[in-house]
């Protein structure tokens, strides 16, 4: 099959000065792109690299980080790619946990991991793009599509992180239609926003690489602070944000300045979290251009429902919208019975996106991967754990099995008191985390950040009452400068503890 390597060599063909990569090394064309990774390709292979080999890579996102990713495909391998500012022993079990072969690194990488694995230094001249140990390295043969393609953890919010194994048909599909819904092109100028080690930056690198587009990368922290980013993205002339959080959106809306951050960007695709906070709170002003609101877990290769969000949208729901090409939502009951447009069910999803399964994990693969008892023969479905109904626009996303809970007799999901929350007009942030007193009842408690000098506690849930029952009101506010989040960009509440600060 045709990869998305083979089409930025096509790029490199057609436009060998167009700009692929501006990174703070410089502008790397794709010319030069994919002459690195056909430099890389050949050693790849000489080091055995080909279907079902894993390849781990852990280098700062820059243009040999792309090249050794491409250079993988190419090969018809997989590639694991690691974010080298974790701890060491995390990323250990990483790449144990993803049976991975190579490691490709630089020489002071290699240092700090310390991993016993075959590894080649990307700082190190190659021994030469075209031999191996036996001559001449021959034309690798064409990719299966059933093999392989990458690896990438779940995030560990509901457990250990599991590897999960998509294979190349699954990923080529995905990112093309990414670039056809998205309308990516040559003109476009993409940020990388994900950082390495997690799945939504290989749609973040391949996406617009695959449209001819130019993708910037900068250094990680000049996308944490809402004045860096903004600035960033103006110097750049940036147009296109593929994955961003709807933590960062309201982090990045409840700052007075820089004004209008996103003024010229047309595209900002949204994902990882639920939007409907945001958008109660006023946040689509902050976006002038086209919102996507994007849906699909690590375990469907990204992204599975899209839905273009309107410049006055109905924060009474979040919608999430409608399938991509090829794939397939079902919302079932708890005897996997479809259930009715309007009804609450667990989402459960097939089609082209559905990862293997779990590497190493069998019996969570078994439990999370069923048969399509609706679908034709081998086909299956992924168990997402997510709640959801069927609606005039697609499906929306009422929240998670294993995040609601039982206050006093009613179901409770968090994060409808989120969004309440953020429409007040001091509160920059908002977080809803369940709590067991010493006599075993639940109890709420909100974590939020913003200008709250002067707000009391009082304050605050007078706002709620205007909208929320007796049953939804927190019993605790707790103020933060910050909310903690993931190295992805999430709210990590597990790290919000009553009465102490993150």
């Amino acid at each position: 099959m045709r990869t998305v390597a083979d089409d930025l060599a096509a790029h490199a063909v057609r436009h060998p000065e167009r700009i692929a990569l501006d990174t703070p090394a410089g502008e790397i064309t794709y010319g030069r792109l994919a002459a690195r990774a056909d430099e890389l390709a050949p050693l790849l292979r000489a080091h055995g690299a080909g279907p079902e080999t894993v390849c781990a890579v852990a280098v700062e996102h820059g243009a040999d980080a792309v090249a050794a990713m491409a250079a993988v495909m190419r090969c018809g391998a997989a590639f694991l790619t690691l974010d080298v500012a974790q701890p060491r022993d995390r990323l250990a079990a990483f790449v144990h946990g993803a049976g991975a072969r190579l490691l490709l690194t630089t020489s002071a990488h290699a240092r700090a991991l310390d991993l016993d694995v075959p590894t080649i230094l990307l700082d190190r001249p190659a021994a030469g793009p075209a031999t191996g140990p036996d001559g001449p390295a021959t034309p690798p043969p064409p990719v299966d599509p059933q093999a392989l393609a990458y690896v990438s953890h779940t995030s560990g919010s509901t457990g250990e992180p599991s590897p999960v194994l998509v294979e190349h048909h699954a990923l080529d599909a995905y990112l093309r239609d990414t670039a056809r819904a998205f309308r990516l092109g040559p003109d476009t100028v993409a940020l990388q926003t994900a950082p390495l080690g997690y799945d939504a930056s290989i749609r973040d690198t391949f996406a617009p690489l695959l449209a001819g587009a130019r993708l910037v990368i900068v250094e990680r922290a000049r996308l944490l602070r809402p004045a860096d980013f903004a600035r960033t993205v103006r110097e750049h002339r940036v147009t296109a944000l593929l994955s961003v959080t709807p933590s960062f959106l309201a982090h990045l809306a409840g700052q007075s300045d820089p004004a209008d951050p996103l003024a010229d960007v047309t595209l900002v695709a949204s994902s990882g979290e639920s939007l409907r906070p945001f958008l109660t709170a006023g946040g689509r002003r902050t976006v002038p251009g086209t919102l996507v609101n994007q849906y699909g877990p690590t375990e469907c290769t990204m992204t599975t429902t899209r839905h273009v969000v309107p410049a006055e949208p109905d924060t009474a729901t979040d919608v999430v919208g409608t399938p991509r090409a090829g794939t397939v939502v079902r919302v079932l009951d708890a005897g996997l019975a479809p259930v009715p447009d309007g009804g609450v069910g667990e989402v459960y999803i097939g089609g082209a996106g559905v990862a293997r399964g779990y590497g190493g994990c069998p019996a969570r693969t078994a439990e999370c991967f069923l048969p399509d008892p609706f679908g034709p023969p081998g086909a299956r479905l992924y168990r997402t754990g997510d709640l959801g109904r069927w609606g005039p626009q697609g499906l929306t996303y009422a929240g998670r099995t294993d995040r609601q809970v039982k206050i006093r007799g009613h179901r409770v999901d968090p994060a409808e008191i989120e969004g309440a929350l953020l429409s007040h007009p001091r509160v920059g942030g908002a977080a809803v985390t369940a709590h067991t007193d010493d006599r075993g009842r639940v109890h709420l408690a909100a974590h939020v950040t913003g200008d709250l000098t002067g707000t009391t506690d009082a304050e605050l849930r007078t706002h709620l009452a205007r909208s929320l029952p007796p049953h939804l009101m927190p019993r605790r506010f707790q103020r933060h400068d910050a909310l903690p989040t993931t190295r992805g960009g999430k709210a990590d509440r597990r790290r919000l503890v009553v009465g102490s600060a993150p």
